[in-house]
């Protein structure tokens, strides 16, 4: 009888044993669909930290986000290898691009002199976009999804208290980490580079409203936008380069905020009609509305692509410690101001699918 009891006892126990496993099987399953929002998902992961850097005392990681187009891959390539080049701190890229473009991008890290940079790849689903951007039926081809990876920091890299996010068509001439370092007021999830700077006052943009201020931007005659009592010549910033405090962002629901903009202008149309810029400014501007925190002017020396003149003297070029080919005039394609300096940095394409429409065969020459 007693052995019958301990038997019953025993099988008892290993019945509720089982049961438990499998709840535990099924919240661990659960946990880990959950840990990357729909449409950010990790493909690669990132090496261990080089024992040199570890020796130096330089293991803490520098999160740097970067989106990476199939069409701007080259951009993104030599963005990413002038700050591989300028720094000994433990930079990471969190590199965003769409799902036709992963195996190009990794052929080119690892079959080239970037094949021992620390990076992650991270595929966007533009699907995450639905009903928060307005498409033209005729025009379908002008939406660029990963413009709006900027957006979803806290997502791309979550383990991460700081992140610097910086676009393809920059490049770096100096540390990143001090960047990095850009100290931010509290309550602030982020530090931008303000167009009314000296480094870029007085650039007129070709079709371009009033692009320094709030009303370049943004659809006064909009009752939603009036009621916000921002003001409209409140000088406005560039996101193409900006450090983020993203325990300050998940806090304040930034993406949350961000999208819920993005919804209301597919709605109501709140975006200036003359708009300066790319449409991913508009709700940044909203919802940073003098919460944010300044970058060194250095940091974002732009305007470099709104021309094909050289805007600045080679000898200010030299001292940027950032410069920012935003405009129609990119580096690797039309010609552009001091694109020779661009292509130092430049990486061949091993698979040959991305070469330079034009040479910029002009010396680098003060004026």
């Amino acid at each position: 009888v007693n052995i019958s009891i301990l038997i019953v006892a025993v099988v008892i126990f290993l019945l509720v044993l089982h049961h438990n496993f499998l709840g535990l099987s099924d919240f661990l399953k659960r946990e880990l669909s959950n840990s990357n929002p729909v449409g950010l998902q990790p493909i690669d992961f990132i090496p261990a930290v080089p024992q040199r850097l570890a020796d130096e005392g330089h293991d803490k990681e520098i999160s740097v986000v970067i989106a990476a187009s199939d069409e701007r891959l080259g951009g993104a390539i030599a963005a990413m290898n002038s700050i591989y080049r300028h720094t000994r701190s433990n930079v990471v890229f969190y590199i965003v691009t769409l799902n036709d473009t992963v195996d190009h991008l990794r052929l080119w890290l690892s079959n080239t002199a970037l094949k021992n940079l620390r990076y992650r790849i991270l595929d966007f689903d533009p699907h995450v976009l639905e009903g928060k951007v307005q498409v033209d039926p005729q025009k379908t081809d002008t939406l660029k999804p990963l413009t709006f990876a900027r957006f979803y920091l806290p997502n791309l890299v979550p383990h991460a208290e700081k992140a610097i996010y910086v676009d393809d068509d920059i490049i770096v001439q100096d540390d990143i980490l001090e960047l990095y370092n850009t100290p931010l007021k509290p309550g602030h999830a982020a530090a931008f580079s303000d167009d009314c700077d000296s480094t870029t006052n007085k650039v007129a943009v070709r079709g371009a409203g009033n692009q320094y201020n709030y009303i370049g931007f943004l659809d006064y005659k909009k009752e939603t936008i009036r009621k916000l009592a921002m003001k409209a010549n409140t000088c406005s910033f560039n996101p193409g380069v900006f450090v983020a405090n993203l325990t300050e962002w998940k806090l304040q629901n930034i993406t949350k905020q961000l999208e819920k903009w993005m919804a209301l202008n597919v709605e109501e149309e709140l975006y200036s009609r003359t708009l300066a810029g790319s449409i991913t400014t508009p709700p940044l501007l909203i919802v940073f509305y003098k919460q944010h925190s300044s970058i060194d002017p250095m940091w974002n020396v732009r305007h470099l692509g709104s021309s094909a003149g050289k805007r600045y003297s080679s000898q200010f070029v030299k001292a940027a410690k950032l410069l920012h080919w935003n405009g129609h005039f990119k580096p690797w394609g039309r010609t552009a101001s001091y694109a020779e300096v661009w292509e130092k940095w430049y990486v061949p394409d091993p698979t040959g699918k991305f070469s330079l429409i034009r040479r910029h065969s002009e010396a680098y020459e003060a004026k």
